[in-house]
């Protein structure tokens, strides 16, 4: 398959189109904030590092229940754009808040409560995906669907470095808000004039004819679980890396945000070829296989970056974590829809689930660590879980075969 041959269908489909423009503002949208949160956190909302893994708990549950609950209601009724409508408008004023009013409470209630509500944001941008990718063959759906996860992580490649520029001149890590606050509005206004209208679609979307409970059922079909368990170890080592970033280099002197911006930056600019790249080997590798090759080359990444941060080999671990976060950041995402069939709905409702068990192992890992020994114990743990589970998912693969 040619290079650029899985940007075709998407810049034919206005729907893919809409999509991957809005994966690229809300990718911009979390680069310009995720690195930053923890340490603004704890250097100017003053939280400990056990309130703020309680903030992170919480967090995950607010934006668990919610995508679980926006899932079977958009797979219910078919409401796909009012779900999104309501999403963008919780991110929208999630992060409006904290500018306007940059209080300790303020800060805890967005990231507590009305950011985690827009999670699903996310999984419903893959549900429009997948249902317009539905018009395509098997092959050209996986290579689009890959494609459009890489354009989630390009922002990373263009936004971070002129942070990193930015703040080297001197401007207050604040700054990341106002400026998130631009693109939360961005895209709410796209999905207002551009999403489809529901019952309008060229393909078919069926109401799924499953009550709430009937849905809860089926996600929570042991066999369903087991893999989102070992799934999440590998969500929670990303979960891990995002948390960590910006206080192991706060912690190194000589270092501070710009060295966050830039870590990130590398790692996020070398994921995207190698995203884009994924379609040659797609198909000719089992996918459990490649998850597991992946959270191990990802999990050098994360245990290295602790003990690497104040050398300068530290720049060498963003090519692990771009190699390995190609893997752990599409196929995963891809299996979980796979399971749940023609219902996409509900494969959102399990990217959230995993969420929530990543973001629960990251928390517990976080609290555990940093309590026992610090910030390199921390990393271990949550990278030797990643692998741990990856295997898990191996060996029930080849169980079911």
């Amino acid at each position: 398959m040619p290079f650029a041959a899985p940007f075709l269908p998407i810049l034919r489909d206005p729907p893919l189109l809409l999509a991957a423009g809005l994966l690229v503002l809300f990718g911009a949208h979390v680069a310009s904030l995720a690195p930053y949160v923890s340490a603004l956190a704890v250097t100017v909302f003053g939280l400990g590092d056990g309130a703020y893994s309680v903030v992170l708990m919480v967090a995950s549950v607010v934006a668990v229940a919610s995508s679980i609950g926006f899932g079977i209601i958009a797979d219910q009724r078919a409401n796909r754009r009012g779900v999104a409508l309501a999403t963008a408008v919780f991110l929208t004023i999630g992060t409006g808040l904290v500018p306007l009013a940059p209080k300790t409470p303020v800060f805890v209630l967005a990231h507590a409560l009305l950011l985690p509500l827009s999670g699903s944001f996310f999984g419903q941008l893959f549900a429009l995906a997948r249902l317009a990718a539905s018009l395509h063959p098997d092959p050209t759906r996986r290579a689009v669907l890959s494609t459009l996860r890489a354009m989630f992580a390009l922002p990373w490649v263009l936004v971070l470095p002129v942070w990193a520029l930015v703040f080297r001149a001197g401007a207050p890590v604040m700054l990341v808000y106002p400026v998130c606050l631009v693109l939360a509005v961005t895209i709410l206004l796209c999905v207002w004039f551009w999403w489809p209208r529901d019952g309008a679609t060229r393909w078919p979307d069926p109401k799924s004819g499953l009550t709430f409970r009937q849905s809860l059922r089926e996600i929570w079909a042991p066999a369903i679980l087991i893999r989102v368990l070992a799934l999440g170890t590998i969500h929670g080592a990303i979960t891990l890396y995002l948390v960590l970033i910006g206080l192991v280099f706060e912690a190194v002197p000589g270092r501070g945000a710009a060295d966050t911006a830039l870590y990130a930056g590398l790692t996020a600019g070398l994921e995207v070829p190698f995203m884009l790249a994924l379609p040659l080997i797609l198909g000719r590798v089992p996918q459990v296989k490649l998850i597991f090759v992946g959270a191990a080359i990802y999990a050098v990444h994360l245990a290295g970056l602790p003990f690497l941060a104040g050398t300068a080999l530290v720049w060498v671990l963003p090519v692990f974590a771009a190699i390995g976060g190609a893997v752990v950041l599409t196929q995963p995402m891809a299996y979980l829809q796979d399971l749940m069939g023609d219902r996409p709905g509900a494969g959102a409702s399990l990217m959230a689930l995993q969420k929530l068990v990543g973001d629960a192992i990251c928390a517990t890992v976080f609290a555990a660590g940093v309590a026992v020994s610090g910030y390199g114990l921390t990393a271990a743990t949550g990278a030797a879980l990643s692998v741990i589970g990856a295997g898990a998912l191996l060996v029930l693969d080849r169980r079911r075969r």
